[in-house]
């Protein structure tokens, strides 16, 4: 939503710009969701400018100042390396949020059960 705001577009025109349903941005900010990686990067073959590791982090700045690098699709490889380990943690902390969520609803499961 803050690159909506900076570049002064509504949230129907930036979905509508990324090709995806209308609404799309706003379900996904009220859900508190995450994108997929096929969004991600039409965002970022759109929007050339948006800094990739800001856009799946919301760490450094949101633009990138070296537009070129976005736009031919290499990043350099100390880059590439900082990428995948933020995904690789990000993927390991959903995983650990699920299984916690998993456990909470069997253990009510187990109580219930027990009281019945």
């Amino acid at each position: 939503m803050q690159f909506i705001e900076y570049s002064g577009m509504s949230a129907r025109q930036f979905d509508l710009s990324i090709g995806a349903s209308n609404g799309y941005t706003l379900r996904m900010k009220k859900n508190h969701a995450s994108i997929g990686s096929d969004v991600i990067e039409t965002i970022i073959r759109t929007y050339p400018q948006l800094n990739l590791i800001w856009l799946m982090t919301g760490e450094g700045n949101m633009l990138n100042p070296d537009k070129s690098i976005l736009r031919t699709g290499e990043l350099p490889e100390q880059e590439k390396q900082e990428l995948e380990r933020i995904i690789e943690a990000k993927i390991k902390q959903r995983q650990e949020k699920e299984l916690r969520e998993l456990l909470a609803e069997v253990t009510a499961e187990i109580e219930k059960r027990k009281s019945t």
